[in-house]
């Protein structure tokens, strides 16, 4: 007999447990199958998003109900025997294919631990309609020292929204810096995550070749690792830096990139060392022309090169876009140190002038026609040099303030990682460079040559030289 509800004296049998909802009655039973089924739906994407983890533990499981111990212990033995043969045969490959995609997983599961705490202290995330809105987090890949991590940005955010926080979000996920580049697409921004610093030993000097490529001149080492090309040809070169801060190097590693060039002919060194030839001066047999003590002298190099520039432009006109040095007209670079007491400091007004006026030709019309200028100075400021914006390259050594940054390298560059202002005084020739093409300041060192090494290079590759005003042989003065 089925159980009887009675209400108000009237026998009703009694219905299925049901669920009321605000449109219908649905039984239990198919919100039970309903849940169960999600259940399985979930477990299938789950196992198929991370077949990386279920796929070897499914293995593993099956030759353990297989073989017993013995099955899923030989696989592992195996495995690994052979990915350490793989590593001590070709590391290379063994990084990039093997070790690298594995780190990547693990760090791709720590960030996202980290995530949502790291955009909402960092003011990344958007409050929109009563909801919070965080960037996503795309795709991390590893490499040596550093991570990249792809990340969808939230609507109307900005690539140098994220550099603005880059130190918070460091701190945050315990890496040394955090650089933030616009994304091979739109709405997307790479965050490069460094963790290592090769960059905290001396970089020793760098093979030279008897053809120097002037589009790349092999002259530092970058952060990740690899070495940083410096492209002479069409720029013009400025070094900026405080006292101590390593211009010599950078000076001296652009020079020996080129002491090949200058043995065969090819290149033309000129030197011009307002400080009596104190940095230049223990390299005198590369220079063709150099001058330390007579302003006057200095003043002539340069209208000599400003002269030069507007001849080979003339006959260049209609030929060709880029000279191409040979030995009967090679490339001419000249090496100014402490720029600033030939364009601020120097007392003769008449000179200064000749100076300015000289200077200016060369930077504006040199680049093309192979007249190039490698400048160092310490104060960067538009009084001190008015030229400063016909360097196309600039590298930004230890700076004293933190507006300087920006000053030398561009609007920005500091929000972009280039802490220049914090490079301890322990790691000379340590820098900031903008690469072609890439918006992001990479940070190099430069190499560092002994006394004897440049006594060295100086005697191997020495030239016919005027001094000052004066012809000399073979580097005596």
């Amino acid at each position: 007999m089925p159980l009887i509800n009675v209400i108000r004296g009237e026998s009703i049998p009694t219905a299925p447990f049901t669920v009321r909802t605000p449109v219908l009655r649905l039984p239990v039973w198919l919100l039970v199958v309903w849940q169960a089924i999600k259940a399985v739906a979930w477990l299938v994407v789950t196992y198929v998003r991370y077949w990386w983890a279920t796929g070897p533990a499914t293995g593993l499981l099956w030759l353990y109900a297989e073989y017993g111990w013995v099955g899923p212990a030989c696989t592992v033995g195996g495995i690994a025997a052979a990915a350490t043969g793989w590593g001590f045969g070709h590391r290379r490959s063994f990084l990039r294919f093997g070790w690298y995609p594995v780190l990547a997983r693990f760090r791709r599961w720590t960030y996202r631990r980290r995530w949502q705490a790291a955009m909402v202290t960092a003011k990344l995330s958007v409050s929109f309609d009563r909801h919070t809105v965080l960037p996503i987090l795309k795709r991390v890949r590893c490499r040596p020292g550093a991570d990249v991590v792809l990340v969808r940005m939230v609507t109307g955010q900005i690539p140098d929204d994220f550099g603005k926080v880059a130190e918070r979000l460091a701190q945050t996920f315990g890496v040394r810096q955090v650089k933030a580049m616009p994304g091979p697409s739109f709405g997307t921004v790479v965050l490069v995550l460094l963790r290592g610093d090769p960059l905290t030993k001396t970089v020793a000097p760098f093979p030279t070749t008897a053809v120097p490529d002037f589009t790349a001149l092999t002259v530092a080492r970058q952060e990740d690792g690899d070495v940083f090309d410096l492209r002479l040809f069409g720029t013009q070169v400025l070094v900026v830096g405080a006292t101590g801060s390593g211009k010599g190097s950078v000076i001296w590693s652009i020079v020996r990139s080129l002491a090949g060039g200058v043995g065969t002919g090819l290149v033309k060194l000129w030197g011009l060392d307002p400080k009596g030839g104190m940095e230049l001066g223990i390299g005198l047999p590369l220079f063709d022309r150099f001058a330390s003590k007579d302003f006057a002298a200095m003043a002539t190099m340069l209208e000599e090169a400003a002269r030069e520039a507007q001849s080979r432009a003339a006959r260049l006109k209609g030929v060709t876009r880029q000279h191409i040095p040979t030995p009967a007209e090679p490339l001419i670079v000249l090496i100014i140190d402490e720029l600033a007491n030939l364009t601020a400091y120097l007392t003769d007004r008449q000179l200064k002038d000749r100076i300015k006026a000289s200077l200016g030709i060369v930077l504006s019309q040199g680049r093309a026609v192979g007249v190039h200028v490698v400048a160092a100075i310490q104060d960067p400021r538009k009084e001190v040099l008015p030229a400063r914006g016909l360097f196309p390259t600039r590298i930004a050594l230890r700076l004293s303030e933190p507006g300087e940054v920006d000053m030398v390298l561009g609007d920005g560059m500091r929000d972009r990682g280039a802490l220049g202002d914090r490079i301890p005084q322990t790691t000379p020739g340590v820098g900031y460079v903008v690469l072609d093409g890439d918006p992001t300041p990479m940070r190099v060192r430069f190499s560092f040559l002994t006394d004897e090494a440049i006594r060295d290079m100086a005697a191997t590759y020495s030239r016919l030289q005027v001094i000052d005003g004066e012809t000399v042989e073979g580097g005596a003065a």
